[in-house]
């Protein structure tokens, strides 16, 4: 990151900010994708950090640290995004289409859309953990800068996100035990 730009942007230069958004762009819009896992979500989360970024920009003490900050920022925006989501299928979820070339595309898609299904089951909080961890390969020490968690927490929550995913394909995975006929299930 250019950090005269940031300072520059940290006085008010208008230019300087419109050069660190659009350098910035696809770097935020890659980590809200992986968090909200929905384009529409992903963009509105992206704008509003954009949004912080330039509101709190002059009170950043370190032009060093403005790529954690900004990612701090958008996970927040992330997680309110989140709480607004619509509970429907999205277009993009309707849209979505793989085009199977050979017998072990099929499982390839059969896998990733395993994957998604227990990503999707995830708390915000976790996939935020996986998305900074394994997307951008950052350390948990960074991940936990980032987040603004101990770095205990990082590891707890990488942990625990690993497990609800493995339940979830687990679950996925097993058969529908059909009801017998005549008899009633108790709850």
């Amino acid at each position: 990151m250019d950090q005269d730009l940031v300072t520059r942007a940290q006085q008010g230069d208008q230019s300087a900010f419109e050069a660190l958004t659009v350098a910035d762009q696809t770097r935020l819009f890659k980590v809200a994708y992986g968090i909200l896992r929905d384009r529409h979500l992903a963009e509105d989360a992206m704008q509003q950090a954009f949004l912080d970024i330039w509101r709190h920009l002059p009170s950043l003490r370190d032009a060093a640290k403005y790529e954690a900050w900004s990612y701090r920022l958008l996970v927040h925006a992330c997680y309110a995004e989140a709480k607004r989501k619509p509970r429907w299928v999205t277009d993009d979820e309707i849209l979505q289409t793989d085009v199977l070339r050979a017998p072990d595309a099929y499982h390839e898609v059969i896998d990733r859309d395993a994957l998604e299904r227990g990503f999707q089951r995830l708390t915000i909080d976790h996939r935020a953990v996986i998305v900074l961890r394994y997307l951008l390969d950052m350390t948990p020490e960074e991940v936990a800068d980032t987040l603004g968690i101990p770095r205990k927490t990082v590891y707890s929550r990488l942990d625990r996100a690993v497990q609800g995913m493995r339940g979830a394909i687990e679950a996925d995975s097993r058969p529908a035990t059909p009801t017998p006929s005549g008899q009633e299930v108790v709850r």
